[in-house]
């Protein structure tokens, strides 16, 4: 299978997987990215289950075909798949824009594995008003010409990140966790999705399972599982000093922390979502002592970043809809607004 992915970076896991399993895979990326991977390809170091050591995993060793491209020599119509890796913020830049409306034009089935719902995965919910969401996105208009059949979302479980004293082709895996995808409405786009599942799932090395699978649901409320997570630590992880860790978010006010997890899970069951669908808040917490650095938004406003993705306005937009409001939400919605504007200022 020919799969298209846009983003190096969070993308190169999913890249290695489809590699692993002999598909083709095309990076999107900008040009120094592209040279460096057209020319070494990408590496993921990841911790094999009960190994100590990680392994390094390169992609010019497996069987699968890795190359990259810039935007603009990217034609969508040459793919069976496309995968959507990349920050909200990041659509809107003029040559990514034009690429997605090209994509949108193909009808070729597009997963995102980013945080942040593409606007037309948010349209197949029933009962969800898009057109009052759309200010917690950086321009929803890249979204016009999608078909909501046509997208679908996968919950970025694993931990992943680019360690800053290693090349741009390089990611570490720090929690190997599975992908969660919610399938498309469309069974003929289905069918692509199960066989990337089933390939992923047979990849072995030296005889050893590969961790970071793909697990398919048919809810599309599965992936927004992560809300609750995103809302109780990463984005608490902002403060109105330095950033603190995702640990430190969660641990040092634990009630409080349950309380938010508890009140995001259940507006997302007041849309539909299935309770046995939604992760424990227990199992998040002990999950979470081992995060110890600051989430990537928080490194990001910290950085001077002057946009990200706003997964806690978006949840803030859909309780209005549903007349409901929490303070705390309330309070890191504006917390992160003030900390942008800021950045926008300087």
């Amino acid at each position: 299978m020919k799969v298209l992915i846009l983003g190096a970076s969070y993308g190169s896991l999913l890249s290695t997987k489809l590699l692993m399993a002999g598909h083709e895979v095309t990076l999107v990326c900008l040009p120094k990215e592209v040279a460096l991977i057209n020319a070494e390809g990408t590496t993921v170091r990841i911790t094999l289950r009960d190994e100590d050591k990680p392994r390094l995993l390169h992609s010019l060793t497996f069987p699968g075909k890795l190359n990259a491209l810039i935007p603009e020599d990217t034609n969508p119509r040459e793919y069976d798949f496309i995968g959507l890796a990349m920050q909200e913020p990041q659509f809107r830049a003029k040559s990514i824009r034009d690429l997605l409306g090209k994509i949108a034009d193909s009808g070729k089935p597009c997963l995102s594995i980013m945080n942040f719902p593409p606007l037309p995965y948010l349209k197949r919910i029933q009962g969800l008003d898009t057109q009052t969401l759309t200010p917690a996105f950086t321009d929803a208009s890249v979204w016009d010409g999608f078909e909501p059949g046509c997208v679908s979302l996968c919950s970025p479980d694993p931990q992943a990140f680019r360690p800053p004293e290693e090349k741009l082709n390089f990611l570490h895996v720090g929690l190997p966790t599975n992908f969660k995808a919610a399938l498309f409405a469309d069974e003929a786009h289905n069918e692509l999705l199960k066989q990337l599942e089933a390939d992923i799932s047979a990849i072995k090395l030296d005889g050893k399972d590969v961790p970071v699978k793909l697990r398919l649901h048919r809810s599309v409320f599965v992936p927004l599982a992560k809300w609750s997570m995103l809302l109780t630590g990463n984005y608490r992880a902002i403060t109105p000093g330095e950033p603190q860790s995702i640990h430190d978010a969660v641990h040092s006010d634990l009630e409080l922390s349950r309380s938010i997890y508890a009140w995001v899970d259940a507006l997302a069951r007041d849309l539909g979502a299935d309770p046995a669908d939604q992760v424990p808040f227990k199992k998040y917490a002990n999950a979470a002592i081992n995060l110890v650095k600051p989430s990537s938004a928080a490194r990001a406003i910290a950085a001077g970043a002057k946009d990200i993705e706003r997964v806690d306005k978006l949840v803030q937009l859909i309780a209005s809809q549903r007349g409901k409001s929490f303070d705390a939400i309330d309070q890191t919605v504006a917390l992160v607004d003030a900390k942008l504007e800021a950045n926008r200022q300087t």
